[in-house]
């Protein structure tokens, strides 16, 4: 499935995820999380959700515990989510894109330099 946004429980989620390249369990995601910690029932819940959603693959490590691995990287994720953002608030115009962060990011003069530079590129 993959084209559903994610919320930004699950954003946290795929965040430390994409941290732990041997994948990670629910006590690792948790262990990561910043305080206050939400339940362990809370984040098996997050981890199942990205699942179905086809985030996340689970590989059975024992009895009932599971090792989850994002099925997408976290660059990947990024394009699509402003590519939606794009189509979704700028008419599909990545000048009308640009021009929002540059008028609202308040970018200093060396940050609009390397973006010259970016695009000269």
């Amino acid at each position: 499935m993959q084209n559903q946004t994610l919320t930004k429980s699950e954003m946290t989620v795929m965040n430390i995820l994409w941290e732990m390249p041997d994948g990670g369990t629910v006590y690792d995601v948790l262990e990561k999380y910043e305080e206050p910690k939400p339940a362990y029932t809370t984040i098996a819940t997050f981890m199942k959700i990205l699942e179905k959603k086809g985030y996340l693959q689970a590989k059975k490590l024992s009895g009932r515990t599971f090792t989850y691995f994002p099925l997408i990287s976290k660059n990947e994720y990024s394009c699509r989510a402003i590519q939606e953002v794009k189509k979704d608030l700028f008419d599909g115009s990545a000048k009308s894109l640009l021009s929002f962060f540059v008028q609202n990011e308040g970018l200093s003069a060396d940050d609009i330099k390397e973006l010259l530079q970016l695009i000269k590129e």
